[in-house]
């Protein structure tokens, strides 16, 4: 099963929707969270991004960076900025791109069904991230930024979904980005109790992005759990707040590679070793449009590679991703990155920014890029239900949440 829950959320009044808004705290940098809230003191930065508001030369780990953040969260709710809902409820949270539209539950979740593995993950985290999240949450005794989840579609919760968005809703705006977002407040009780009837029907949720936050709410409902010698299951650390898509309405885009240089062949040399393992072709600037095919930008022109059969096990969940047979068949054995995790001739270049970055790059002195088939939610999904995790930097999810819009304090029930 997959419980949701409602919550009495704390949310910005309806003229400060589209200030209090932002980016969630891994898109921007310091320098860029600092100037993107210049003269916004709502800002929703300012909470998770609190090193904003000290000496630049203080370190974003310091005791005061996260002392700041709860106080400015505290601040926006003595000042009226964030507003308690009257009662508990469930939220729309719907975002549109260009011609894309996808609209998500904002629920909490259960920390007990992360630790059995009933809401699967497809990356492994880093301790670092994941001290500095769990941070975060203690400090702040807030779920303040959602975890961003996904589930089969099902056509019932849909039809629920779809009726509350014909009505008005809370919060209707453009972010600067030009991505759209609103917000439905569910309080009717005989929809929210369809609504959780509905998920308790899932056998599973699954991370799509947010894995560092959904481990420190573990990490932390695990710390309160064992001072509190078990407590009874329901307290506010037991549950983590997150916005729940169907797995059918989400985008993932490309996630490119660039490499600094030929691992000592020169180009000719570097083309026929990619010969003995794909076909290689002229290509153009577009994203690659079906899996096995890559599109690489060698020299000043674009080539078209395909996988030749043989050279990757079709079956096998991570091996037969594009991002594997990349690394498996090309950056590895020819260029010598054997862990792109830690190698520094390699970076990785969100979809979003389209496929002239990955040209601008090799202009700076980079000397191959790859443009990857976006990988999709199915395979996302069957590499989770496997229980293994996708190599780095393989998927690159679109529109990002933006935070502030509600916050879930663990302090109260």
């Amino acid at each position: 099963m997959s419980v949701i829950k409602p919550f009495r959320a704390y949310r910005p009044r309806p003229e400060l929707a589209g200030q209090v808004a932002s980016f969630p705290y891994d898109v921007l940098s310091s320098s860029e969270a600092r100037e993107l809230a210049r003269g916004n003191p709502v800002s929703f930065l300012h909470v998770c991004k609190p090193e904003i508001d000290l000496d630049p030369a203080i370190d974003v780990h310091d005791d005061r960076v996260y002392a700041r953040g709860r106080e400015n969260l505290r601040r926006l709710i003595a000042d009226g900025v964030l507003v308690r809902d009257a009662s508990p409820a469930l939220y729309v949270y719907q975002q549109r791109m260009g011609d894309h539209v996808q609209a998500g539950l904002v629920a909490l979740c259960s920390v007990r069904e992360y630790e059995q593995d009933l809401i699967k993950k497809h990356e492994h985290t880093r301790p670092d991230k994941e001290d500095d999240r769990t941070r975060h949450v203690t400090e702040a005794n807030a779920n303040a930024e959602p975890v961003f989840l996904a589930y089969r579609a099902r056509k019932e919760i849909d039809r629920i979904v779809d009726a509350v968005r014909a009505r008005p809703p809370a919060y209707d705006f453009a972010a600067t980005d030009g991505i759209g977002h609103a917000l439905w407040v569910i309080s009717d009780p005989a929809e929210v109790a369809a609504l959780v009837r509905l998920f308790a029907e899932l056998p599973a949720l699954y991370v799509a992005d947010g894995h560092h936050r959904t481990a420190a709410a573990a990490r932390h409902g695990k710390r309160m759990r064992a001072a509190h010698l078990g407590g009874r299951g329901d307290e506010p650390y037991e549950s983590f707040m997150a916005v729940v898509f169907p797995h059918d309405q989400l985008k993932i885009l490309d996630y490119n590679r660039v490499v600094k240089d030929l691992n000592g062949l020169s180009p000719e040399q570097f083309l026929a070793k990619i010969a003995e393992r794909f076909i290689v072709g002229p290509g153009e600037a577009v994203t690659p449009a079906a899996p096995r095919r890559f599109g690489m930008f060698l020299g000043g022109k674009w080539h078209r590679l395909e996988a030749r059969p043989g050279t990757y096990p079709a079956d096998d969940p991570i091996r037969g991703l594009d991002v594997s047979i990349l690394q498996d068949n090309l950056l590895a054995p020819i260029l010598g990155i054997a862990d792109p995790r830690k190698d520094q001739r390699i970076d990785f270049v969100g979809g979003i920014r389209g496929l002239g970055e990955l040209e601008k790059r090799c202009r700076e002195g980079w000397a191959v890029a790859f443009a990857m088939h976006p990988t999709s939610l199915d395979e996302l999904m069957r590499v989770a239900d496997a229980g293994v995790v996708m190599p780095p930097k393989s998927t690159w999810f679109e529109p990002k949440l933006r935070s502030g819009l509600t916050v879930n304090l663990l302090d109260e029930a």
